[in-house]
């Protein structure tokens, strides 16, 4: 009898072994007239993967990445996906007529079918952001609440949807109205040109209460994520008002009083990986990253971008570029510059916040023409767009030095000074030394007259 009951267990436990959800999830399908590669990747971009499609179309790739929605995209058309371990997701399209021949299929396509839906429908409701944003602050509230409770009509109406993912996504529609609610301020400052708009008292009341330590949603909404950090932004600019400390550094310092270690670290290191290369104060940034991380890991990787910004701080000698293509004929190398100090812009015709500061660094420039200064920019476009940056030189009625990197992104210069985001200025004294690799930009006027003002410029 024992003996039998034996063999019952081991068999329940085999079972139990065999039935153990997977920890992977698989896509495949058929894609036709495909004209680049595809490419799966998540939202906050950790995970990347390129599906591996033939010549008739079809794919079947297995995905080890955490749950969540992903984007699936070729440079043209794109789609919202929601993997988790356990899905076996299929996709077909047509990529002449992508929207309308774009169908999921499989065990646990109808959450993706659903974010197309969420899509569309969030589109319509809001309509012109301009519009949104510039309505007053009652109709805004009804109109945002309105979103929420449409996109949940239809999160009930989509069928086969988990009742674990719909209670989560529920309580991501509600963040989606917060974030709403916390943006309206200086989004209606900007859109309604309301120079100092402050809302109402009571305005934020729905944020009341809110927790910012929920591991949960922070890993399933994107959303309650903007919240958080939104939170702590503040925090980090209440410290930096009552102290000396730069904001960017204090908000490392706020970042660190989560309680949380999962949120807390992602935050941390999400904000750092970038932000290091952008501070103006790279010890007290880095040693603030370390003294709020917990993480080994993460601080390792943020250590090896330290020591690598550490050729570049303030006071070092400029890493060197040398012969770039000059508009005005031949090529220029920063050794022929010195004597002067250097204002570097470094940009490109596709980005556009680099646009938006061309106005103000012409201004700038005006201002400087006669004094001991070199106006240099440098654009980072591919070769494949050297007549389109030509051209834009001329109908811009571009100043300055004209020059373009040998190999956009990937030039030596670029990757010495660890430039990972465009447009970014650079200040060199007239002996070719560092004054600032992240100096203050053209629209922020007051701050760079008073930088240039200090050097006796």
């Amino acid at each position: 009898m024992k003996k039998i009951i034996c063999l019952v267990v081991a068999a329940l436990a085999l079972v139990s072994w065999n039935e153990k959800e997977p920890d992977y999830a698989i896509i495949s399908g058929v894609i036709t007239h495909k004209k680049a590669d595809w490419k799966i990747v998540s939202k906050d971009q950790s995970f990347s993967q390129i599906l591996k499609i033939d010549a008739q179309g079809k794919f079947k790739d297995t995905l080890r990445a955490k749950e969540g929605v992903y984007f699936l995209f070729d440079g043209t058309n794109y789609a919202q996906i929601y993997i988790e371990n356990g899905s076996d997701i299929v996709i077909n399209a047509d990529t002449n007529d992508f929207n309308n021949t774009l169908k999921f299929s499989g065990k646990g396509f109808e959450a993706s079918n659903y974010l197309g839906l969420k899509m569309e429908a969030e589109g319509k409701l809001i309509g012109d952001e301009k519009a949104f944003y510039t309505q007053d602050e009652a109709v805004f509230k009804i109109k945002s609440k309105e979103v929420q409770t449409s996109i949940e009509r239809i999160l009930d109406g989509v069928k086969g949807i988990s009742e674990s993912y719909k209670t989560k996504e529920k309580r991501n529609l509600n963040y989606g109205y917060l974030v709403k609610l916390d943006n309206y301020e200086k989004y209606h400052e900007y859109f309604a040109a309301k120079p100092g708009f402050k809302v109402s008292q009571g305005f934020l009341s729905d944020l009341d209460g809110l927790s910012f330590e929920n591991a949960e949603d922070f890993n399933f909404s994107e959303d309650y994520k903007k919240l958080i950090l939104s939170h702590y932004s503040k925090e980090g600019e209440k410290i930096s008002q009552s102290t000396s400390i730069p904001e960017d550094v204090a908000l490392l310092q706020a970042l660190g009083s989560i309680s949380n270690s999962t949120i807390k670290n992602s935050l941390l290191f999400s904000s750092a990986e970038l932000g290091i290369t952008l501070t103006t104060d790279l010890k007290a940034y880095y040693n603030a990253f370390m003294n709020a991380s917990t993480s080994q890991d993460d601080k390792k990787v943020i250590t090896d971008l330290y020591n690598k910004l550490l050729i570049v701080d303030k006071g070092q000698l400029s890493p060197q570029f040398v012969k770039y293509e000059n508009n005005a004929g031949g090529v220029t190398s920063l050794s022929e510059l010195k004597g002067k100090y250097v204002y570097i812009d470094v940009w490109a015709t596709w980005c556009g916040p680099c646009m938006a500061e061309l106005p103000f660094l012409q201004k700038l420039e005006d201002k400087y023409r006669e004094k001991n200064i070199t106006f240099v920019s440098i654009s980072v476009d591919k070769a494949s767009a050297h007549d389109k940056w030509k051209k834009m030189i001329v109908d811009k009625k571009l100043g300055g030095i004209q020059l373009i990197a040998d190999k956009d992104f990937d030039s030596q210069f670029i990757k010495d000074y660890s430039i990972m985001a465009i447009p970014r200025f650079i200040l060199l004294d007239p002996n070719g030394n560092i004054i600032s690799a992240n100096a203050a930009r053209p629209a922020e006027e007051d701050k760079i007259v008073k930088l240039f003002s200090e050097l006796g410029i």
